[in-house]
């Protein structure tokens, strides 16, 4: 039966919400996703630690001095030197930490994501490449009637020997493509077996849909990890402002002293206390500087982000176009099966009125079963583009 032709396949999905395959992520070993789950962790932990570096350490000190005519002293010493006031600063250092964990984050997922799309894409091409194998094959029959047929002509002179030793070449190459396609499917295999959490034949193929342009971008991860560039780069610009700015510092300092020998002045619980407010105004010749380079930093992530925005826009037409190129592949793949379908049923009449032979009958129907696979491999090839625009969005 001849196949139906599927001109707007790319029509039909273009508007359609992403991926059907929910649980992507059952692909990666475990031990794959446990490492994406410690780096989340651990820029959980580097976000905190630096949403309080504004915050001092408290200083404890404990000493024993021993001097002449056996004048000990052991006391113990707490200072603080808290920043109450950084002109800004503080607020800015944690949602410049906030921004920067938001950004790692971002960068992590896009990490999980191309490693999906890394053991997606080995599925598919394990799959493709037992396709190919199978169309090797039909080829490699083809070439072997050829030979057959090539040897009957040389027999009865109706041609030279030339003919047929292209033949016996063509069959030989065609040999030696289908072991490095037998390779090259084993070593997909291999590298499947690398990532992923269980056999290949554990796995169905995934079923993607392209998204609309719009939704591309707004769910874009490498434009959103370029916009929180910007704010992590706009809080670092205005915490270095503030650096330079007055801070008010919160002081204070306690001394208990335990047990004092020989001395008239001092007796064992005294405690000296002090505390207060002191502020603090840097001046120095490099401020101009250092502000200049951390602006220019925030300006260099504002073009940056454009150029992201740009350089995504003209890769998802870029895979819009090729997918359109690969439909037309796939329709003439089924134009073409049609007409084998066409000329077998007039060959099957001709070799019962004993006008052809089963080999020109055999021909046709591995030429018919070539087409049909290889639109096979075209619709993977969509998918895998596919892929390729799924690894950049997010969900």
């Amino acid at each position: 039966m001849p196949f139906q032709k599927s001109k707007n396949i790319f029509v039909a999905t273009l508007f359609v919400a992403t991926s059907i395959w929910a649980n992507e992520e059952s692909i990666l070993s475990k031990n794959r996703l446990d490492i994406f789950d410690y780096s989340k962790e651990q820029n959980e932990q580097n976000s905190s630690q630096l949403k309080k570096d504004w915050i001092n350490p408290i200083t404890y000190k404990y000493s024993h001095t021993y001097g002449e005519d056996n004048l000990d002293s052991k006391k113990s010493y707490i200072s603080i030197n808290q920043p109450i006031f950084k002109s800004g600063g503080i607020y800015s250092a944690i949602k410049y930490a906030s921004y920067l964990k938001k950004y790692s984050d971002l960068d992590i997922d896009l990490q999980r994501k191309n490693l999906i799309k890394e053991a997606t894409v080995l599925l598919f091409n394990i799959h493709r490449a037992a396709y190919s194998i199978k169309k090797q094959n039909y080829l490699l029959k083809n070439a072997q009637i050829d030979i057959q047929r090539k040897k009957e002509q040389v027999l009865n002179g109706f041609i030279d020997t030339s003919f047929l030793d292209n033949a016996i070449l063509q069959a030989n190459l065609r040999k030696y493509s289908l072991v490095e396609l037998k390779y090259s499917r084993l070593n997909l295999i291999n590298s499947f077996n690398n990532i992923a959490s269980g056999d290949y034949k554990s796995f169905e193929l995934p079923q993607l849909k392209l998204i609309n342009k719009k939704d591309f971008i707004n769910n874009n991860l490498e434009i959103k990890k370029y916009e929180n560039d910007i704010e992590v780069k706009d809080k670092f610009h205005f915490m270095t402002i503030a650096k330079y700015l007055p801070t008010i510092n919160a002081t204070y300092d306690y001394t208990k002293y335990h047990d004092i020998k020989n001395s008239s002045s001092i007796t064992k619980g005294d405690l000296v206390e002090n505390y207060g407010i002191n502020v603090t105004v840097p001046f120095d010749v490099r401020i101009y500087n250092d502000i200049q380079s951390k602006k220019i930093d925030y300006l260099k992530a504002k073009n940056n982000l454009e150029n992201i925005k740009l350089e995504q826009k003209n890769f998802f037409k870029t895979k819009i176009e090729k997918i359109k190129m690969i439909e037309e592949r796939i329709n003439i793949a089924l134009e073409d099966y049609d007409l084998y379908n066409s000329l077998l049923e007039v060959i099957i009449q001709e070799k019962n009125a004993e006008l052809k032979t089963q080999s020109d009958v055999d021909t046709l129907l591995n030429s018919q079963k070539i087409k049909s696979i290889e639109s096979k491999l075209f619709k993977i090839d969509i998918q895998i583009e596919l892929l390729e625009i799924y690894s950049k969005i997010e969900g």
